[in-house]
């Protein structure tokens, strides 16, 4: 006859589903936050079918559609992982969030990993959105989605870190602030909407070196004029996700 042991075996979930739950509650998090999705979904999309439809850029002749996707895709990511997720753990830290996280079972480097994957995440649902509705106003991309992923992958990359440097550094309440502000002035100066050929010689070299001017461009470039892999985008943000990544292992603090 045989015997079921019913003995109790306490112990920690695998890692892999840990971080699988936690990515499930980091993204529905996200999505229920009003302002969160007014970031990622709304703003982008008004953006994009406002300046594509209305006469108001002047591109010589050139398709605004084609012009406006790469920038509204840029921004997209911009706001997702960098403004979202700044004032989103800003908050979590203020509150004692990611203090009560760390002293579960799932390990900081898998509550990275989770915030990490619901980011990629929600892009992927943004990227979906964007290209339906600049697909259902004319656009016809050009370039290789290869090079384009990569752009995205370092770009994501590159506003992580600076969105997780500035939540793990400032206070939430400065935290807020300063996320939307960077994520205004960023969207005015970072050829999103307007070519950085509008501003002055004296300030385009400063403003070309920006992450979100590397990504805009990256992407204009591959998916508007059908070139190869932007080099100089690349290196930009590589660098900037370089930089930024590895001030927040060194700075950021959890309580």
């Amino acid at each position: 006859m045989t015997t079921l042991d019913l003995t109790p075996a306490p112990g920690a979930a695998p890692l892999g589903r840990m971080v699988a739950a936690q990515t499930g509650a980091e993204i529905r998090a996200m999505l229920r936050n009003g302002e969160q999705l007014l970031l990622t979904m709304i703003i982008p999309v008004l953006l994009l079918v406002g300046l594509s439809s209305a006469p108001i850029l002047d591109l010589g002749g050139g398709s605004r559609i084609g012009f406006m996707t790469p920038g509204v895709l840029a921004l997209a990511v911009m706001s997702t992982a960098f403004t979202g997720q700044a004032i989103a753990t800003g908050f979590e830290r203020r509150y004692g969030v990611l203090k009560r996280l760390g002293a579960t079972p799932l390990s900081r480097t898998g509550l990275m990993l989770s915030k990490t994957l619901a980011v990629i995440a929600v892009e992927v649902i943004q990227v979906a959105v964007i290209c339906g509705v600049a697909l259902a106003l004319g656009w016809h991309p050009a370039g290789s989605p290869l090079a384009a992923l990569l752009l995205v992958v370092l770009g994501t990359a590159a506003f992580s870190g600076l969105g997780l440097l500035m939540a793990g550094t400032l206070r939430a309440e400065a935290t807020l602030a300063a996320a939307n502000l960077v994520y205004l002035l960023l969207l005015a100066c970072g050829g999103v909407a307007f070519p950085l050929a509008r501003f002055p010689e004296s300030v385009r070299p400063v403003l070309e070196l920006l992450p979100i001017s590397a990504l805009t461009g990256g992407l204009r470039a591959v998916l508007s004029d059908g070139a190869g892999l932007p080099l100089a985008a690349v290196a930009i943000l590589a660098a900037w996700a370089a930089v930024s990544l590895f001030l927040t292992s060194r700075l950021f603090r959890w309580e």
